[in-house]
């Protein structure tokens, strides 16, 4: 999602995609590897470091837009988010974030016990998006303030691009997605890494679906978990269910690290969303905290940046059934003790 602009996916396309065929995922077990030094995937599920079972429940909170607003992220927690996930941006489309910049995002949400999830903004709609930029140029940006995120795996998860690529050329993400992952890991990073969908996050046409297997394999850490962004395409229980249960049945790490509760591409029913996610032990992270523009300002969970100002959109994903105050769990790295 991107709060200045999106591009529905083509009606016919998402028709004809929904009704294709499925080639079957596989899945792979853990390979032998270094001891991890934080957050690990194995047999399909993200572990903390000490093999506690972690499943997001957070929100999506536009910073690179509104670096004044940090205090949201307290605002965030006192909601009981265990997880944000922060929109970051590389200088290619906006404003860079600083690498003095990033690390204040990892101490403040350190400082109030959540995991962060950092994504850069910048390679949203890649191919149908004036100005976005690749997955590489991604990967080059999370090198470049590797200073800010080493020693911190416990804590961060670095999600590589948002929605990478659009409508056009979707299928090079494959391909892309894994040169990004190796280029991280071969720069020394050894956090787990999520990586987004093509189609504007929503892999109508089923293409991280269909290759996350590879994906998945190409990490030499194999410690990599995908992010399918839940609008418009995702407008029907059966459609979430399918999506997120071939996942699970083929032992791949998923979150739905976008949603919401209406969009200007169709209906998402949120209710499956939160439903399902809970039932299969899914994280969820919705879009987003406050801030949207005027076009999609119904994704806004507070008015104006004011927590006390809950949006029904607010109300539900906080309050309602499945919602975060009721299923959230605190990250064990946070708990007393420690």
């Amino acid at each position: 999602m991107t709060s200045r602009t999106r591009t529905a996916p083509r009606a016919v396309a998402v028709v004809a995609a929904l009704l294709g065929l499925f080639v079957p995922l596989l899945g792979f077990g853990t390979s032998a590897q270094a001891a991890p030094t934080g957050f690990r995937v194995q047999n399909g599920r993200l572990l903390e470091a000490n093999g506690n079972d972690f499943v997001m429940r957070g929100v999506n909170h536009a910073h690179t837009w509104y670096p004044s607003r940090i205090s949201s992220l307290a605002q965030i927690k006192a909601k009981r988010a265990n997880t944000v996930r922060v929109v970051l941006a590389s200088g290619d489309r906006w404003t860079r974030n600083s690498a003095t910049d990033v690390a204040n995002v990892v101490s403040q949400c350190k400082q109030n016990r959540l995991i962060c999830v950092l994504e850069v903004h910048d390679t949203t709609g890649y191919g149908d998006q004036s100005g976005a930029t690749t997955l590489s140029r991604a990967a080059d940006y999370w090198i470049s303030v590797k200073s800010a995120l080493a020693g911190q795996e416990s804590y961060v998860i670095v999600n590589i691009g948002n929605e990478p690529f659009g409508n056009s050329n979707y299928t090079r993400w494959t391909a892309d997605t894994k040169a990004a992952v190796q280029k991280l890991r071969g720069a020394g990073f050894n956090h787990t890494l999520m990586v987004d969908a093509p189609n504007w996050g929503q892999d109508w046409a089923f293409t991280m679906r269909d290759n996350a297997a590879s994906v998945f394999a190409a990490d030499p850490d194999r410690n990599t978990v995908f992010s399918v962004h839940m609008y418009g395409v995702f407008n029907t229980a059966a459609k979430v269910n399918d999506y997120l249960n071939r996942f699970v049945a083929a032992k791949l790490p998923i979150v739905v690290g976008e949603f919401g509760h209406n969009h200007s591409d169709g209906n998402p029913d949120e209710d499956a969303i939160l439903a399902t996610t809970q039932r299969l032990g899914l994280g969820y992270l919705g879009w987003s905290w406050s801030g949207n523009s005027s076009d999609v300002q119904y994704l806004d969970m507070v008015t104006n940046f004011d927590p006390n100002r809950l949006t029904s959109w607010g109300q539900r994903i906080f309050n309602g059934a499945n919602g975060i105050a009721a299923t959230s769990k605190q990250a064990a790295i946070y708990s007393p003790g420690r």
